[in-house]
Formats: C-alpha cells, sequence, structure tokens
C-alpha cells in the first residue's frame, strides 16, 4: 500500500519566504554567512512569483519566476526568468519538478506571456521542457603584463570612475537605451542594478573587491564593471563583469584601462558576447585568449505563434515548419510561417511540412543565436525542401549575436 500524499503545487506566501531559502539552501548545498547575500535571495523571492510543490505540509519543491521584459529582435516580451529551481533529495523523480514547471507554464498562459528563459546548472535537464539555449557567452582572458596590443586607435574621451551607489543612475539611461542592439537582454530595474550588480559583496567570490565603475565620455559612450582580487605576493586579478559601448574605439578604450590597472596581471571577463569586436581588433591573440565557451540564457517559447509574430525578421520568408511540443501541444503541428520586414503570421495548415524540428531547437533559433541549417546538419532537424532551413536562416538573421550577462 503506497502510503504517499500526492503532491500539490501552490503559490507560497510572502510569510514562507525563509522557508523557501533554508529548502534551496539545501538544495544546492550553500550556507551564505554575509547579510547582504542572504538579503538579496529575500529580496529576490519577494519579487518573483513563487511555486511551491507541498506534500501535506512540507515544501518539498520550489520554482520562482521573475517578471522581466527581454529583449528580442525588434522589441520586446514579457518574460518569467526561472530561478531558484530546485528539489528536495527525498522527492526526486517523482513529477516533482515536472508539476512546478506545468503549473507555471499555465499562469504564464493566462498572463500572456509568450516565453519564458532560464540559466542551467544542468542542462540535460530542461531540453525535455522545451527550453533550448538561445544565447552563448565566452570567457576571455587578457594577460595585462604588458600594454595591451590594438589594431585601432581608442576612443580619446575621458574616463570617470563613479561610486557604485551612484552608479544606476548613470549606467541606467545608457543601458535602457543601447540595450535593443542585441536580442536576449533583460531590463534592469533599480532593484536589480543596486543587488544583483553592485552589491558590496560579491555572491561567488567573498575575497573580491567592491564593484568598480568607469564610464567613457560625457554623455557616457560606454562603461565597464569589474572587481579585483590580490593573488598572494604576485600581481592580482581584474574580474570584469559588464563592459558596453558605443563603438569598437569606445570598447578600446575601456579594455585598455582595465589592461593598464597597476599590479595587476590578468583581465578575466566571463560571459563575453561569442562575436565580442575585442577578439577582432585586439593586436595579438595570444595575449587575448577565449578560454571557453558555454550555453548562457535558455529560451522557451510557450506560445509559438506569439512570439514569432512578436519578432523583426530581416528577409521574406514562406515556409511550413512542423514543430514537436509533447510539453505544450497547442504548439505542436504543422504551421505556415509567412514573414518579412513587413510583419509575420503563423497559421496552422494542412500543407506538407518544410522543414520539422523539436520547440526546443526552434527556441535556440529564435533569437539569431544558433542556425537552422547547423540543427539540420546536425540530424537534430529534418529538411524535406531543399533550402528551408537555409531561408529561415536568412529570415531569422541579426547584424549582433543575441546575448546576455544577466545571470539569475
Amino acid at each position: 500500500m503506497n502510503s504517499r500524499t500526492a503532491v500539490q503545487f501552490r503559490e507560497i506566501p510572502e510569510t514562507e519566504i525563509e522557508r523557501a531559502l533554508a529548502h534551496a539552501y539545501l538544495v544546492f548545498h550553500e550556507s551564505p554567512d554575509e547579510d547582504d547575500i542572504r538579503k538579496h535571495h529575500q529580496d529576490v523571492l519577494r519579487r518573483s512569483l513563487r511555486l511551491g510543490a507541498y506534500e501535506g505540509d512540507e515544501l518539498v519543491g520550489l520554482l520562482a519566476a521573475l517578471p522581466f521584459e527581454l529583449s528580442v529582435p525588434g522589441g520586446e516580451l514579457t518574460c518569467p526568468g526561472l530561478t531558484f529551481v530546485s528539489v528536495a533529495p527525498t522527492h526526486r523523480r517523482r513529477g516533482v519538478l515536472s508539476g512546478l514547471i506545468g503549473e507555471l507554464y499555465r499562469r504564464a498562459a493566462g498572463q500572456g506571456a509568450p516565453v519564458a528563459a532560464l540559466w542551467a546548472s544542468e542542462t540535460t535537464i530542461y531540453g525535455r521542457f522545451g527550453f533550448g539555449p538561445a544565447t552563448h557567452g565566452a570567457t576571455v582572458e587578457i594577460d595585462s603584463r604588458r600594454p595591451l596590443a590594438l589594431r585601432i586607435e581608442p576612443d580619446e574621451r575621458p574616463l570617470r570612475l563613479v561610486d557604485p551607489a551612484k552608479a544606476p543612475d548613470v549606467l541606467g539611461p545608457y543601458y535602457a537605451r543601447t540595450r535593443a542592439a542585441r536580442a536576449g537582454r533583460i531590463a534592469r530595474s533599480e532593484f536589480w542594478w543596486r543587488d544583483a550588480w553592485l552589491p558590496e559583496t560579491d555572491e561567488d567570490d567573498s575575497d573580491m573587491s567592491q564593484p568598480r565603475v568607469v564610464t567613457l565620455g560625457d554623455p557616457v559612450a560606454g562603461y565597464a564593471i569589474y572587481r579585483t582580487k590580490s593573488e598572494g605576493d604576485g600581481p592580482a586579478l581584474i574580474r570584469l563583469d559588464d563592459l558596453e559601448a558605443d563603438s569598437p574605439r569606445a570598447a578600446a578604450a575601456l579594455w585598455q584601462y582595465l589592461a593598464a590597472i597597476d599590479l595587476t596581471g590578468t583581465v578575466r571577463a566571463w560571459g563575453r558576447p561569442v562575436d565580442d569586436p575585442l577578439l577582432l581588433f585586439a593586436g595579438d591573440r595570444d595575449q587575448v585568449r577565449v578560454t571557453s565557451e558555454f550555453p548562457a540564457l535558455w529560451v522557451r517559447l510557450l506560445d509559438v505563434r506569439a512570439a514569432l509574430e512578436a519578432r523583426a525578421w530581416a528577409a521574406p520568408v514562406d515556409l511550413v515548419l512542423d514543430v514537436r511540443d509533447d510539453t505544450l501541444p497547442a504548439n505542436a503541428g504543422r504551421h505556415r510561417l509567412t514573414a518579412s520586414p513587413e510583419g509575420c503570421a503563423y497559421a496552422p495548415t494542412e500543407d506538407p511540412a518544410d522543414l520539422t524540428l523539436d520547440v526546443r531547437d526552434l527556441a535556440s533559433c529564435y533569437l539569431g543565436g544558433t542556425r537552422p541549417t547547423a540543427l539540420v546538419a546536425a540530424g537534430v532537424a529534418t529538411e524535406h525542401t531543399p533550402g528551408a532551413a537555409a531561408a529561415l536562416e536568412t529570415a531569422l538573421h541579426t547584424d549582433l549575436l543575441p546575448h546576455t550577462v544577466d545571470e539569475f
């Protein structure tokens, strides 16, 4: 006889945030001692939709969703940002995660959110729920024991150090103005600037310095957020967290500044765009090295039609897509995609398919970061009409690859 109580899914009240955090810390093997880190976690949960899996009164699963706005080609979309996704070790493989994600999908549909996103700690999990890696990041290291060699002249406008307490007011308008240049970037609230980007103590490494902020020009034409760390008796490390610039010359000025800081020997930048212009204007690629490349933001198309019709298209395309979606069957089946720079329509059809693919792979292509022809070459998509994948690829093209460094 099975004496287990059925798991139920409901919102976690604000009065149980500490309980939710205790659950998350258990699952992720964390026990933060710093008050500001714990407060950041509390504030994130307070601002999120909090879904709990309960067996009786016991909290056995947690999923939080931050209310983000995500830049997509030609616009932006409401996008729940999943975080704190966790299942108690006693309740794995019992459908708890599937139930939590299903509950989120139902609520997102009611709120008209066509996409959702997350950063995956275990990448094998989320493909089966329809998420695909839509942006990629690179870790770049600069040997700064000698001057940074450049092939272009850096922007000569003055650099200015900004008090981190004043940085959101200085950087916020610039970021908001330039965010649409790349798909995949979230709108940053003042809370997000202060708690996610500029906290006094770094959540990942408490030995890091307080954040440093440098801007170029007035009005601002670029900025960098970085921290430093002593490496014993040797030169210190500079960890670059974020760098944005209006032009390659502006970016070159900021990189040159970072590489020239006294008593340092390495600039390490995590999560840079794969098409970062630094990799082309660096004068010595032995001095500037890409040490890793990884999937970053994973996207789920909750409503394929709404998502496709909301983005801009680079070229005309007229194809029948046969989309597989086991989790949200309303997305599945054959639909005719008729799109151009003037607009898009996506409607069910009985016509034969030109291209068959899984919804996770369509999500990977959605922001312009994955090539449909590569999916066909890899055998995970099937081209029924020669040239169909190439036509879709041309229509999905963006001038810059999608990118985000906002981990959540």
